[in-house]
């Protein structure tokens, strides 16, 4: 198929494509306030997206937090050709593979074998309801049916199936289908914002843990686990926390046995400084480990869906017996599929030869002096950094901000996409400092026209 323009293109899309996250109505509406542009992709090259006409988008938020090393990185190009020619996909009931076996040997290994366990899904919603069922699973296996719900902060974000529903606090994802979901229990978050006269972010972090702790006081025997988006909560406008939080939790999490289960999804892989989010939080100087942890989204550098869950020996244990009612049965058809692990064994290869979390340190810093001026901005609010992270709110009561900057930003060649009215970055790790003053450049302008209306 020859390529043609992006009207072309456009047009077939609107016809027959049913796209996420997203009321299609708004793409039709072109000259109104609630106009959502859509961008036909022709091709990726490093951390800029190109449409069929020629015009180019600095890709700011990963490409929904996913893409690490750039669109149509050669090192991983090269190991899904080679992979392509041997193994495409092979079923992993029954059947195991060099790729699976290595990548999970090697995230093991990431977590000092404490969660030396992996089981494979393809996104992040379905590695949240294998968490969650693992360790509802895990206390009937062991004599325990009556822990059996679980806990969830504010503002929690774990995905979109019925099943991840029940531990997201995002309204406009929930409440359709709150008649399906059978909810956790919702508890503070340690948001830093919510700092009162007085308090850092770790005295926010230290109040939340207290309403966490009265709560397990009361309803411990029954709670199954706590699941955390650790130090970054995403879909909720980027809120950020004091690591103080997780080492607290942990603490709680041993003491009333309930689990721990960290969704690194969106903030894993390096994003918040370290490789896993939760290793910022220790105790007796060492970084806590959850019981349960989620990868997708950058695990395969953006390339092909997968996600994880790694488990600690405990857990894993307690489903070994001869009855199969007591193994853990969940399953998809692409489960662990090759070409999917080799995309992430490529990925890890470049975290290690190329120093990545080291260079990400440099990068940080460089975003954080291209956005500094915004913090002088009358309608801006706490502008705020983890990491490869970065976000501030926009004080306005325009309900189209979001949109207006977003087609704001796409005219200054910048994919860059609010969520409501909190702006952030999320850049690839391979862009470079004339890419990072043209995010800051295009921000700065797109901000000027959106607010203008």
């Amino acid at each position: 198929m020859s390529l043609s323009s992006n009207q072309d293109w456009l047009a077939r899309s609107q016809a027959a494509v049913w796209h996420p996250c997203t009321q299609m109505q708004h793409h039709a509406q072109t000259a109104s306030a609630a106009h959502l542009p859509l961008v036909p992709i022709a091709r990726g090259s490093g951390a800029w997206l190109y449409d069929f006409d020629g015009k180019r988008y600095l890709d700011g938020i990963s490409s929904w937090w996913t893409n690490l090393f750039g669109h149509a990185n050669p090192r991983i190009n090269a190991a899904l050709k080679d992979q392509l020619e041997n193994l495409e996909h092979v079923m992993l009931a029954g059947f195991t593979h060099q790729p699976v076996v290595e990548l999970s040997e090697r995230l093991s290994a990431l977590t000092g074998g404490s969660l030396g366990h992996a089981f494979y899904a393809s996104d992040g919603a379905s590695a949240t309801e294998i968490a969650l069922k693992m360790s509802f699973h895990y206390w009937r296996n062991t004599g325990r049916p009556e822990k059996a719900e679980f806990l969830c902060l504010a503002g929690s974000y774990h995905g979109e199936t019925v099943g991840a529903l029940a531990v997201t606090d995002v309204a406009i994802f929930k409440d359709a289908y709150a008649p399906l979901v059978r909810a956790a229990t919702v508890i503070p978050s340690p948001d830093s914002r919510l700092a009162e006269a007085g308090e850092s972010p770790a005295d926010v972090a230290r109040r939340a843990a207290a309403a966490l702790e009265a709560h397990l006081e009361k309803h411990g025997e029954n709670i199954a686990a706590l699941i955390v988006e650790p130090l970054v909560q995403g879909a909720a406008g980027m809120v950020m926390y004091d690591p103080e939080y997780l080492r607290l939790a942990r603490q709680l999490c041993d003491r009333y046995e309930v689990h721990l289960i960290c969704d690194e999804i969106a903030v894993g892989c390096g994003r918040t400084g370290t490789f896993f989010a939760h290793e910022q939080a220790a105790n007796d100087g060492n970084p806590i480990r959850p019981d349960l942890m989620c990868l997708s989204k950058g695990i395969s550098g953006g390339y092909l869906p997968l996600s994880i869950v790694l488990c600690s020996d405990t857990i894993y244990e307690a489903f070994l017996d001869d009855s199969v009612a007591r193994a853990f049965l969940h399953s998809h058809s692409y489960t662990g599929n090759p070409l999917a692990c080799r995309a992430a064994l490529a990925t890890l290869n470049i975290f290690e030869s190329d120093d990545i979390l080291a260079a990400n340190r440099l990068k940080s810093a460089k975003i954080s002096t291209a956005l500094a001026p915004l913090a002088d901005h009358p309608q801006v609010r706490h502008l705020r950094q983890r990491g490869m992270i970065t976000a501030f709110d926009v004080e306005t009561d325009d309900p189209y901000f979001s949109r207006r900057f977003y087609r704001a930003a796409l005219g200054r060649e910048a994919l860059i996409r609010p969520i409501g009215n909190t702006v952030y970055l999320m850049p690839p790790y391979i862009i470079s400092d004339d890419e990072i003053a043209h995010l800051g450049q295009s921000i700065a302008g797109s901000l000027q026209e959106a607010l203008a209306k």
